[in-house]
């Protein structure tokens, strides 16, 4: 149940953050509703993953996805296009991603 909420956490961590660009510096309301609301359900949920997993995998694990996430969606929403180094810098995060989840470092 952990990763679920892990997973939850990084899609809310990871929406948020490509609706903050939308904020146009927190002068739009609803968009920065939208990035106060996804950090406050990210950490809620990440709070709950915590409960199985160590808060350093955790942490780490989110990041990594949060950061190949964002860079898909802004992809995505905005046309914002990276070059071969960044992807396969993107790549080795999510290589180190699947390092963590095969390890043992994540059981108690």
């Amino acid at each position: 149940m952990s990763w679920i909420f892990l997973l939850l956490g990084v899609m809310a961590e990871a929406l948020s953050h490509v609706a903050l660009k939308a904020t146009d510096g927190f002068s739009r309301p609803l968009p920065a509703a939208l990035v106060i609301l996804g950090h406050l359900t990210a950490f809620i949920f990440l709070g709950q993953a915590m409960k199985g997993m160590p808060v350093g995998v955790v942490h780490a694990l989110w990041a990594g996805l949060a950061i190949v996430t964002v860079t898909l969606l802004s992809a995505l929403f905005y046309r914002q296009h990276l070059d071969l180094t960044a992807w396969i810098g993107m790549a080795l995060v999510a290589a180190g991603v699947m390092m963590i989840n095969i390890s043992q470092g994540h059981s108690h």
